[in-house]
Order: C-alpha cells, then structure tokens, then sequence
C-alpha cells in the first residue's frame, strides 16, 4: 500500500521525496540532484528525528518560479536559491 493511501485523492502532499520533486519540475532525478547542487532548487527539508529528507512543493514552486522563461534575459534571471 503506498504511504500517501491515508490521504484524500483531493489533497497533494505538502513534501515530496527525491524522485516525485524531480518528476514535479519536469527533469529527471540526475538532473534534479544538479539543479539541486547548483542551488537552482532548493536544498531538501530534513524530518526531524529521522534520517529522511524531503522537498516541500511550496520551495519548489518559488525555486520554478524564479526559473527565467524562454527567451528571457538570463542575466536578469535570479541567482539561485538562497
């Protein structure tokens, strides 16, 4: 049974692991973890007394919308997460 199960079908969950972040921002999980690495995207939450680390959708949203749009001036583009 999937951990989500307990959810309703309405309600997304608020964190996400590695490879459901990467599939959220439309890149592979190789790709996300160099978004990542470049601070392109935001740096993992950490669940406190666990070892497990996961993204919160809404960090991904602000990290997406800084991205610059087609065409866009890419210096005028956000210097990366922070």
């Amino acid at each position: 049974m999937p951990k989500q199960a307990a959810l309703p079908p309405t309600l997304a969950p608020r964190l996400v692991g590695r490879e459901a972040a990467a599939a959220y921002v439309c890149v592979s999980p190789n790709t996300f973890d160099d978004l990542v690495a470049r601070q392109v995207m935001p740096q993992p939450r950490l669940i406190v007394g666990t070892t497990r680390k996961a993204w919160d959708l809404r960090d991904l949203d602000a990290a997406v919308d800084a991205l610059p749009h087609d065409g866009e001036d890419l210096t005028a583009a956000d210097e990366g997460w922070t």
